[in-house]
């Protein structure tokens, strides 16, 4: 069958492709299948040549035949964004961000007029859409836009006509004046998730040249074992960690509208991982705006600060402080490291339950010497007050208003903690009672002096898409039992 392609700019859709997943759920009844859409993406390595783009055109065909309807979500071939990069780069110092995302965008156009012609070739009839024209409205931040609003009327009508939706992702156009953006990293990922929402798909499926998700790394690690299923707030803490698989930003968007995500190699028939949403994800057919979601505030006063000052800075010092403690049965909650300037010795402070401070020091004490550090003090009782949510870390603005919240009663954070799906402030336990009352007001929480529930305050995002900032303050460790690490970030002196 021939696939229609139309001009970028005009109102018909381009293109279309769908990444296969062979039975990606339990297969479909033979007699009058009610066929459910699956939503399935296929990342630059398993499109970088010609043998990929069949495998990804046999994978949909197969999905399709199991009484499946798909929208296929591709990424640029192989290195083209970074080689458009370059060549943007050997033209520019600093390029304009509307014309490098103009730019940018075309080798997702590539991909999915490839992947709609493969299609065509097994007998299928396949649609391609810009981002834009799948209905991808964003703000107007170049390189990093974020989704506010997701109109996918024009590929639900293609799947009503029997035809296969390949959308070129890691784009959209803003509401006014519809210049062309990209979502930034992971913006693909994020494509298919945000369809998958807006459509009630019944799963979003991530094709990449990995089996799953790992423990480890397993092209650095052999013997990293894969994960058959995780929730979608571990996922969320480990994408926010460093694990390069999926986004955060994807893995929000999920968790928040209840999508299902199967993450499986596009070079075999491994089951994958499959991330599974939370009870609490949204309903299809809410905002789709890409935002922040703050669902609680709590607080708790039973911990206790325990300083021990002038620690050697060999390493064997520090390790020796745990391996004393962990022998004694204490949980360390939070450890913050102040190096001494001009000196090789530093003080650590350390958040422990407030029920096992005395044993800590029993047995802290007596090891002085052979630890070597110069004494060690009670703090006294901490409060730790907390919100819990989705993109904590991701947006800035959460921050921003928990700690004007707090400063706007005069309290201040000696250590704040910020993970994906929480922030928390350790303050002054005397105070903790009016930090709470002020987050929950700030954030229109119940039992807050204040009205109902309103949304996170909206940033003040630049115009054009600037290099990361470089960290604020430095990272402390984390000994939290977490699946994943909290970034420690000191706002002001102990």
């Amino acid at each position: 069958m021939s696939t229609d392609i139309a001009p970028p700019d005009s109102d018909h859709p381009i293109g279309s492709d769908t990444p296969l997943l062979h039975n990606p759920l339990p297969a479909a009844p033979t007699a009058a299948p009610a066929r459910g859409v699956i939503v399935q993406k296929f990342g630059g390595s398993s499109l970088a040549d010609a043998a990929g783009i069949q495998r990804a055109a046999a994978r949909i065909a197969t999905t399709l035949d199991d009484g499946y309807q798909v929208v296929a979500v591709v990424s640029a071939m192989g290195d083209t964004t970074d080689e458009l990069y370059d060549l943007a780069a050997d033209l520019s110092s600093r390029p304009q961000p509307s014309s490098l995302d103009a730019l940018l965008s075309i080798g997702e156009l590539v991909s999915s007029a490839l992947l709609a012609i493969a299609l065509s070739e097994l007998g299928r009839s396949p649609r391609t859409f810009t981002g834009s024209q799948a209905g991808l409205i964003t703000d107007s931040v170049h390189g990093k836009a974020r989704i506010t609003d997701v109109r996918s009327g024009r590929v639900r009508a293609a799947l009503q006509r029997g035809e296969v939706p390949v959308v070129a992702g890691d784009q959209g156009r803003t509401k006014k004046g519809k210049v062309v953006t990209t979502l930034g990293r992971g913006g693909s990922d994020l494509t298919a998730v945000a369809l998958a929402a807006s459509l009630g798909a019944l799963a979003c499926e991530i094709y990449t040249d990995v089996d799953g998700v790992f423990t480890a790394d397993p092209r650095i690690v052999p013997t990293a074992r894969k994960i058959a299923v995780l929730s979608s707030e571990e996922m969320l803490e480990l994408a926010a960690s460093g694990c390069k698989v999926l986004h955060a930003r994807c893995v929000g968007y999920a968790r928040r509208f209840g999508v299902t995500i199967r993450v499986r190699s596009s070079f075999s028939e491994d089951a994958g991982t499959l991330i599974v949403p939370d009870l609490g994800g949204r309903p299809a057919g809410t905002s789709a705006r890409e935002r922040p979601v703050v669902t609680g505030v709590t607080s708790v006063n039973s911990t206790v600060r325990l300083t021990i000052v002038g620690l050697p800075d060999a390493p064997q010092h520090v390790a020796g402080v745990f391996d004393t403690l962990a022998r004694s049965g204490v949980t360390v909650e939070t450890v913050r490291r102040t190096t001494r300037a001009g000196s090789d010795r530093s003080d650590v402070a350390l958040l422990v339950p407030a029920a096992q401070s005395a044993v800590a020091l029993a047995v802290l004490r007596p090891a002085r010497e052979s630890l070597g550090f110069e004494d060690i003090r009670h703090g006294g009782p901490v409060g730790r007050v907390a919100i819990a949510g989705v993109g904590m870390r991701s947006s800035p603005e959460v921050l921003c208003t928990f700690l004007n919240a707090l400063s706007a009663v005069g309290i201040d954070c000696d250590l704040v903690e910020i993970s994906e799906t929480g922030i928390a402030g350790i303050t002054h336990a005397g105070r903790l009672a009016d930090a709470e009352r002020a987050v929950r007001l700030a954030f229109g929480m119940p039992g807050a002096d204040g009205p109902g529930p309103r949304p996170v305050p909206a940033p003040v995002r630049p115009a054009a898409r600037a290099a990361d900032p470089p960290t604020a303050a430095r990272e402390l460790v984390s000994a939290s039992p977490s699946s994943a690490p909290l970034d420690r970030v000191s706002v002001a002196a102990s």
